[in-house]
Formats: C-alpha cells, sequence, structure tokens
C-alpha cells in the first residue's frame, strides 16, 4: 500500500508528495521504517528501497508488523539532482523536527518526524556527495552508542563510526529522532549522483538481519559476515590536500595502507608535474577516498582508520 505523508501545492497547478510504501504482514503492529532521499544528490537509498521493497513482498509470509519504507523525503531535490529543496535554499536534514506552522519546508519536515515517532527502529541512508567514496558505514552520536552500536552491527556494513556529540547536529532527523526515544542509525555508503550496486545489495541484507533480530522477519538471511570496525578502537585521520590540481588515485576505497603507502598523487595538468605524493600518515583502513578528480588546498583527500 502507498500512502501519502505530506502533500503541498506547488505554484504552476503541480503537487508536492512525499510518500511511503507500507509492506505489513502478521498480526504485530510494531514498525519498521526505512528513509532515504533527503538528499537530492544521493541515490545509493533509491537501490536499497527497491531491492528491499521487492524481497518483502515477495516473501510477505515471512513477515511479522509493518515495514515503511519512505524512498523521497526531498523528492523536488531528486527530481532536480539538487541537495538541498529547490527554491527554498535550505539543506532539509537541518530542519527537523520542522514546525506545522512554519513554511510549507518546515510543515514537511515536521510531518515526516511525526509519522516516524514510535517506530520500532529507523534506518536514515544517505550517501556521499560528488567529491568523497564512502565505505558503508553506520554514523552514531556518542550519546546513543550504548543502545545503537549493537543494532549497528546487526547491518553488516565495514565500519561505525561514533561521533561526539559537539559534532551531531541537533537539526538532523537522526537526532530528533533518538532524542524523542525512536531509535535511528544513520548509514552512509557510496558516491553522490550514483548507485554503487554491490553496496545496496549488502545493506539490504542488513537490513533483513536486523529485522530478523528485531522479530520483524523469520525467513533466513544469506550475509557473510565481515569483521567490523568500531571508531573507538581506533583513531581517525583526516588527510587533506597541500596542494591545488588533479588528483590521481593509486587505490581503491577500502584499502588497509602501511605509513608511508602511496594513495594517489596530486599532478598539474598544465606543467606535467608532480605536485604532491598524498601518502597514508598510518598504518590503517582507508575507508573514506576523493572520487572528484579536481582538489584545492585544503581539500579532503581520505579519511584513514588507525586500529589501536
Amino acid at each position: 500500500m502507498v500512502k501519502e505523508v505530506f502533500s503541498s501545492e506547488l505554484p504552476i497547478d503541480e503537487r508536492l508528495a512525499i510518500k511511503k510504501k507500507t509492506i505489513k504482514g502478521g498480526n504485530s503492529k510494531k514498525r519498521f521504517c526505512v528513509v532515504t532521499g533527503t538528499h537530492g544528490d544521493e541515490l545509493e537509498g533509491q537501490y536499497v528501497c527497491f531491492l528491499l521493497s521487492k524481497f518483502l513482498q515477495e516473501h510477505i509470509e515471512d513477515l511479522d508488523g509493518e515495514i515503511d519504507i519512505y524512498p523521497a523525503l526531498n523528492p523536488l531535490g531528486i527530481d532536480s539532482i539538487t541537495r538541498g529543496i529547490p527554491n527554498f535554499d535550505l539543506d532539509m536534514n537541518r530542519i527537523f523536527p520542522g514546525d506545522s506552522n512554519g513554511a510549507m519546508a518546515e510543515v514537511a519536515a515536521n510531518a515526516i518526524y511525526n509519522d516516524l515517532l514510535g517506530a520500532e527502529m529507523v534506518i536514515d541512508i544517505h550517501a556521499s556527495n560528488i567529491f568523497l567514496r564512502e565505505i558503508p558505514q553506520v554514523r552514531i552520536n556518542v550519546n546513543c552508542a550504548d543502545l545503537l552500536v549493537p543494532y549497528g552491527k546487526e547491518l553488516n556494513v565495514d565500519f561505525i563510526w561514533i561521533h561526539e556529540a559537539a559534532t551531531v547536529l541537533e537539526s538532523t532527523l537522526a537526532h530528533s529522532l533518538n532524542t524523542s526515544g525512536t531509535p535511528c542509525l544513520v548509514v552512509e555508503m557510496g558516491v553522490g549522483m550514483r548507485i554503487t550496486r554491490n553496496y545496496g545489495v549488502n545493506l539490504v541484507q542488513g537490513i533483513l538481519q536486523l529485522l530478523k533480530a528485531l522479530d520483524f522477519y523469520r525467513g533466513e538471511v544469506e550475509i557473510e559476515n565481515k569483521e567490523q570496525i568500531v571508531s573507538t578502537e581506533g583513531d581517525v585521520y583526516f588527510l587533506n590536500a597541500n596542494h591545488s590540481g588533479v588528483f590521481i588515485p593509486s587505490i581503491d576505497n577500502n584499502k588497509w595502507m602501511k605509513k608511508g603507502e602511496e594513495i594517489g598523487k596530486i599532478v598539474s595538468a598544465l606543467e606535467g608535474t608532480v605536485l604532491e605524493d598524498v601518502v597514508s600518515p598510518c598504518d590503517g583502513l582507508v575507508f573514506t577516498l576523493r572520487a572528484y578528480p579536481i582538489v584545492y588546498e585544503g581539500s579532503l583527500m581520505a579519511r584513514v582508520f588507525k586500529k589501536k
């Protein structure tokens, strides 16, 4: 069943509609929600929603409870390949929990927030921007870590990054839900404006594993358990460019490196010279890697996790 969560008139005889797909099996009234499309240039979650919806409808006999799938919280952004909400100059993930008496974008955010309240779990799927490629990871506020890390491990992602409270924006959907008592896990993976199919397939298997752990799903889950890294087990290094130029990577993302090993080069297309050898600052895992070649001094090139 498809339901409208929010709708509003647009200026030229059109309507904005934010919709969800509800898949219900068994007699349980508990809900599990998957949301994505908050940023219009982040498309990795679209494939996840397709695969998950298709699978659950084909295995409805193994389902107990309600699964709500929200593929496009910001449909105008997706339609226009825009990160924020077009014409409002707003990042939708900076206005939650919204305002029922505010502008249209705030009313939409408030309707989404209220619709999600009370769920057993919410998975908020994001991609990176066009500049960086991320391995599949769960990002958790340190204040919620004790509750959420065990659930995050069920998703079978490569990395669980626990953020200090000071770095977490209070106006995000995840923070608003978690502080209201509705647990929400943020998944970040891939690169902006693209779909990484193997990431999507693996995350769907992880979601099914979490559904099984929460007694929503009784079927079998085909998953290859991997060694998962939690950021508290070590340190995260940020590697920034010292020169402006064109970045030519020497590796793929998700690679263990030795200290001093080459990650890539920054070169001058005009002079035909190497401006900088970008090397790993430590023995560790590259879990973020520059995807967009043009860089400026200070641009983020990579994030490297060093295990204790």
